[in-house]
């Protein structure tokens, strides 16, 4: 189980990462893109993984990584259920994320 300031911590950790709002939401951004963004009330972290990788997570376990259902999951945007996330999965989906936004021109 990861709590909402842990999530918040982890993805701050990245380098050259900040948080800002966006839409009433805190985003966690790199290089100029969103990587990540809280929920809090619904206690989840969205990470924008590729669809190849959203479906390596979900395949872990569905319950736990599942698409944001919407048009932007279908591109990747995943759903984390903090409370029932490892800390180190966590971690692993936020550094892909984080990694993919690096790799995007500013």
């Amino acid at each position: 189980m990861v709590d909402l300031e842990i999530a918040r911590q982890i993805a701050l950790s990245l380098p050259g990462a900040i948080e800002q709002d966006h839409h009433g939401r805190p985003s966690f951004r790199a290089n100029n893109h969103i990587f990540a963004t809280l929920w809090e009330p619904q206690n989840r972290m969205m990470v924008k993984l590729s669809p190849i990788d959203q479906s390596v997570f979900h395949s872990f376990d569905p319950t736990v990584f599942f698409p944001v259902p919407n048009k932007w999951g279908l591109k990747g945007s995943t759903f984390v259920e903090l409370e029932k996330v490892r800390q180190d999965m966590l971690k692993d989906a936020l550094n892909i994320a984080y990694q993919a936004v690096m790799e995007k021109k500013k």
